[in-house]
């Protein structure tokens, strides 16, 4: 027989269409063994690029703090700031700058935290980590959209028009914005609840129908949560922030459900 027909007898007998092996989801890719100190080492790394990337975002936030702080007094129409020691809009500036800064660099920190865990996680959690942070960052940023539009606007005209008849509107500059920044990241930190809900059904911890069972006390809880997180006493935002609450607490069930959880 001639090598031609030899060949073409061999290719008839293999199966043209040959199942490709199964990738086992629970397999560790690239899995390699690391000491105690290695680990050490890259978390020392990792914090050390994360600091200069905080302290990087914060020197430049201090360049445009003015800028900064003239996009957080829109809110408060109405309204005049004083300065009611020496150098106190100087620390303000600081403040400012710092949590501006922290908030430019949490993508390059998220980013360090996933390299880090990154090499632990199997292939089955290596499909989840990329919709849960960006579903995290996303709902992080939508927090502060809704608590600058809303909540922050909401409660100051509460306090702007209560008294005004016989109360002349003159803020600390100080107080103001630690009324403004910490409103704003409890409401982004406030948002993460469906991520939360998520990662506890994706691991089996609580299903979707017992999330929806306890619907009671999560009512009593965003009330509480409203109270605490909002640093103002006004049932407005109060009660904005634990409608808020309630909303991503329901679609976060939502989401669990659509995964067969």
């Amino acid at each position: 027989m001639s090598p031609e027909l030899e060949t073409l007898e061999n290719q008839a007998a293999t199966p043209s269409n040959q199942a490709s092996p199964a990738v086992d989801l629970d397999d560790v890719p690239g899995d390699v063994e690391m000491s105690l100190f290695d680990h050490l080492e890259e978390l020392r790394m990792r914090i050390f690029y994360s600091l200069l990337a905080v302290l990087a975002g914060i020197v430049l936030c201090f360049f445009k703090v003015n800028w900064i702080v003239e996009l957080l007094e829109v809110p408060a129409k109405g309204a005049k700031f004083l300065q009611l020691s020496p150098g106190e809009y100087f620390f303000v500036s600081l403040k400012v700058a710092g949590y501006s800064g922290i908030l430019i660099a949490s993508p390059f920190i998220l980013y360090q935290v996933v390299m880090f865990v990154l090499p632990g996680l199997t292939r089955r959690e290596r499909r989840l980590i990329g919709p849960i942070v960006l579903g995290s960052s996303v709902l992080f940023f939508a927090g502060l959209g809704f608590a600058y539009l809303a909540l922050i606007p909401a409660a100051l005209n509460f306090f702007i028009s209560y008294g005004a008849d016989v109360v002349e509107q003159l803020w600390s500059i100080d107080r103001y914005f630690e009324f403004v920044l910490l409103l704003l990241f409890s409401t982004g930190l406030a948002f993460q609840i469906p991520v939360v809900q998520l990662l506890l059904g994706l691991l089996g911890i609580v299903s979707s129908k017992q999330m929806l069972s306890s619907w009671r006390f999560v009512l009593l809880g965003a009330a509480v949560l409203g109270a605490v997180l909002t640093p103002s006493t006004d049932p407005v935002t109060q009660s904005l922030l634990g409608g808020a609450v309630l909303f991503l607490y329901f679609g976060g069930i939502f989401m669990v459900k659509a995964i067969g959880r």
